[in-house]
């Protein structure tokens, strides 16, 4: 028997149990979330409706705390006013569904089952032996649900786009669904959308016929072609001009096509995977996308999680990035502390899984002989955005920083005065991670920094700080 939890303090409980009383489903009303929490990991639930959810990222928080329970539920909410953005990340972060209260009790009794039915669907589903991950690393909730998609995505032969900033392993997903499909065995054939000349976007990818225009001295195949049988991924499609928007809109409406300079048509038989990093809804409100194409182009769409929303793959990613770079660089594999896996977590990524994997090539770089790694390892620029967000964190609201302790225009410090300030704090800083860095050895650290040893003697005079030792250069 299917079972969903009931979390509000109305009425509306009541009724959607007996409206329910009918079906085979096992209700069960608590009234407040401590009370849930408790409901959820004594007996794993199918569905819950949650209807006292908290505003704002507490809201969302909520959300994904019940979806990591262990029944994985599907979570309905019920708001007492509608927000639209709200409901859109909700929607984005998992939601099955978003109301506003008082439903309709036949609507909220008619998402229930539907919750239900796709949950029974998904369950008796003929899912793959082994989903080949084909590097894809992480075991987060993120991720886990991009991995349902892909495993979906996979078994069908729809358009797929996939969407997310750079860095987030876009490429990686595509090879995937590719390598996990019917057409593993044909080409996967990538177009570099934003690397093609404009002029011969058309050729390179339509191919042309000899004579075509004054270089072509031969008939040539074009990406469509190589793809016949296959997987055609097609990166950065926003990049893609409007004129060619339109080509391709006929290409994937029928699979055909006509090379440049031909006269006959010609059928491709491809899957059509898509990436970008763009908005392209927005792109379709101001004109620079083909809203056609787009409807076209994410029959299937996956949402990549940036880092920053997935910390609990860094430990994995860490690891397996230390053991490939040493590997390539012919060392002993590396170690690393406990703070320095923390100040991984703490840091935003805006380059995503491409910066991390950059931050600990430097930072293994950094190290030298150390058999481990620790924060003074990572660039400068990673520490100094830690160090502030730090200092943020440890300063209590009721206590403003020092710079904010006095706003009236006697003690307020002109642009100079504060520039001076923060730029001694930092220096200070820098320079003590450079001498324990490289332990004094003041040859090494004007190396490091890529000061002069006469610029580096006098910061150091300047702050009060010591030079442990010096070797002969």
């Amino acid at each position: 028997m299917a079972k969903a939890l009931c979390i509000d303090d109305t009425v509306l409980c009541r009724s959607l149990e007996t409206a329910m009383g009918h079906s085979d489903v096992e209700m069960r009303i608590v009234q407040s979330l401590a009370a849930a929490r408790e409901a959820l990991y004594d007996e794993p639930q199918d569905v819950v409706i949650l209807g006292c959810i908290p505003p704002g990222p507490a809201g969302l928080e909520c959300l994904n705390e019940i979806r990591r329970t262990p029944g994985r539920p599907e979570v309905l909410l019920l708001t007492d006013h509608g927000d639209p953005e709200f409901a859109e990340i909700a929607i984005r972060s998992g939601a099955w569904s978003y109301m506003i209260k008082p439903p309709v009790t036949g609507d909220l009794v008619k998402a229930v089952l539907r919750a239900l039915d796709h949950r029974e669907e998904r369950r008796t589903r003929r899912k793959p032996v082994a989903l080949k991950r084909n590097g894809i690393l992480g075991d987060s909730e993120a991720l886990r649900r991009c991995l349902d998609q892909l495993a979906q995505a996979a078994v069908s032969d729809s358009s797929v786009l996939i969407s997310g900033e750079t860095g987030t392993g876009k490429e990686l997903f595509a090879t995937a669904i590719h390598e996990n499909s019917p057409r593993s065995s044909g080409a996967f054939v990538v177009v570099d959308c934003a690397a093609m000349p404009e002029a011969l976007v058309e050729s390179m990818l339509f191919g042309h016929e000899k004579g075509a225009y004054t270089s072509a001295d031969s008939r040539a195949e074009g990406l469509v072609t190589q793809a016949h049988k296959g997987t055609l991924f097609l990166d950065e499609v926003g990049e893609l001009p409007l004129a060619i928007q339109k080509s391709f809109l006929r290409v994937l409406e029928g699979h055909t096509y006509r090379p440049v300079g031909g006269a006959i048509e010609r059928i491709s038989d491809f899957r059509l995977v898509s990436a970008t990093n763009r908005d392209l809804e927005a792109m379709v409100l101001n004109g620079t996308f083909r809203k056609d194409l787009l409807f076209r182009l994410r029959a299937i769409n996956i949402e990549l999680p940036p880092l920053r929303n997935s910390v609990d793959d860094i430990n994995e990613l860490t690891c397996n990035f230390i053991g490939r770079v040493c590997d390539r660089m012919g060392i002993s594999r590396k170690g690393f502390s406990t703070d320095f896996l923390e100040a991984l977590e703490k840091y935003e990524w805006p380059g995503n899984v491409r910066e991390l994997i950059n931050t600990i090539e430097y930072a293994i770089a950094a190290a030298g002989d150390a058999p481990a790694l620790f924060p003074r390892h990572l660039p400068t620029h990673i520490r100094a955005r830690l160090a502030r967000h730090s200092v943020m964190e440890q300063v209590r609201p009721e206590e403003p920083a020092p710079h904010k302790q006095s706003l009236d225009p006697e003690n307020f410090p002109d642009i100079r005065e504060f520039r001076d300030k923060a730029m001694a704090d930092l220096e200070v800083m820098y320079l003590g991670d450079l001498m324990e860095l490289t332990q004094g050895d003041i040859p090494r650290a004007c190396e490091v920094s890529g000061l002069s040893r006469a610029r580096l003697y006098a910061l150091l005079k300047k702050y009060g700080l010591s030079k442990e030792r010096e070797q002969v250069s």
